[in-house]
């Protein structure tokens, strides 16, 4: 089986303790565009090209690293999506939830890298280009 392209990694997701400030930092300081905001505890954020997603956090970061939630490369088709989750799957790499469509259009499934990172896959309309 052959290798199935990527358009490139432009998603990434953080948990955020201090989930208000967070989104102010992005949105007035950094100057990102609220993309979606299904709920109070999730808003997604983009600079055009790309897609950074605060979810609020149930417990306090650590005062040691980082919060990260996964890591996300976009696909250029939403058929995409299942071709490379076959691929992963072939390729014995653990998933941790097989593809699915979400209520924006998106596509997507999550695996596990050899270091325990959360990897989407996902053709993201407004990214896929």
């Amino acid at each position: 089986m052959t290798r199935p392209p990527l358009a490139g990694m432009h998603h990434v997701a953080m948990f955020a303790s201090h989930y208000e400030e967070t989104r102010r930092f992005y949105v007035d300081l950094v100057g990102m565009a609220v993309e979606w905001e299904p709920d109070d505890d999730n808003v997604y954020l983009t600079s055009g090209s790309d897609n950074v997603a605060l979810h609020r956090a149930s417990e306090p970061a650590s005062s040691r690293g980082q919060r990260l939630d996964h890591i996300g490369f976009i696909l250029p088709t939403i058929d995409d999506v299942d071709t490379w989750f076959d691929y992963l799957s072939a390729h014995d790499v653990p998933i941790v939830a097989a593809p699915k469509t979400h209520r924006d259009g998106a596509r997507s499934f999550y695996c596990e890298d050899p270091n325990g990172t959360t990897v989407q896959f996902i053709f993201h309309p407004p990214l896929a280009g």
